[in-house]
């Protein structure tokens, strides 16, 4: 099935249990509070699976999954996902790995909440993301990396569980340092090496 950008791919508070398989495109999983809050809480690319926690836990989804790009997904029902788990163990362990890794990087966001300061906890997000979604800029040094997502700084704000003022100074000096650039909805890391050593990201990324 094929979704335009900004299209929900899946709502918050739906009960139905399917599943989704990125095969093409970016999307982002956000989530809003009783107030009206909304929040970032992840990026999907092609290859992932989302909606899995609510098939899983026969609970309402707890996120929306939004199309960043035009992005194709494939609908699993949960008793074909079920039943083909079974028979594969290979897949389950997969997809129990997969599940470890997003639970490990929900547990670096609130270890970073207390252990860094504002400046860091926004290189760390932005190092991990360059590590998962960055590609070499064309004409550009092999340091030089454009995140391949579209975030606006409210989202990296959520990422980074920062105010958006405090973001958008982050930002600045972050530029002022040469590691990073800004444009509309898009940045650049000018020295992904040097951004990684400054954000002391050393463990591989487990997006």
């Amino acid at each position: 099935m094929v979704y335009p950008a900004h299209r929900q791919l899946l709502q918050q508070g739906d009960e139905s249990r399917h599943v989704l398989l990125l095969t093409r495109g970016v999307a982002k999983v956000v989530a809003s509070s009783e107030s009206g809050y909304e929040m970032l809480l992840a990026i999907r690319v092609a290859g992932d699976l989302v909606g899995e926690m609510a098939a899983f836990e026969d609970q309402p989804r707890s996120g929306t999954v939004i199309a960043c790009s035009e992005v194709t997904a494939r609908i699993i029902q949960f008793n074909a996902l079920e039943g083909f788990l079974a028979r594969h163990p290979d897949a389950m362990r997969a997809m129990l790995a997969m599940l470890c890794a997003r639970l490990r990087w929900a547990n670096r966001r609130r270890i970073d909440f207390r252990a860094y300061d504002s400046l860091t906890r926004l290189a760390r997000v932005l190092a991990e993301l360059s590590q998962a979604y960055g590609h070499q800029v064309p004409d550009g040094s092999a340091s030089q990396q454009v995140l391949d997502v579209t975030l606006n700084q409210a989202e990296l704000a959520s990422l980074a569980g920062l105010a958006l003022p405090t973001t958008e100074k982050a930002l600045a000096s972050l530029s002022k340092l040469g590691l990073v650039e800004r444009s509309y909805r898009k940045i650049t890391v000018c020295d992904a090496k040097k951004l990684l050593v400054f954000a002391k990201v050393f463990a591989e990324n487990p997006y």
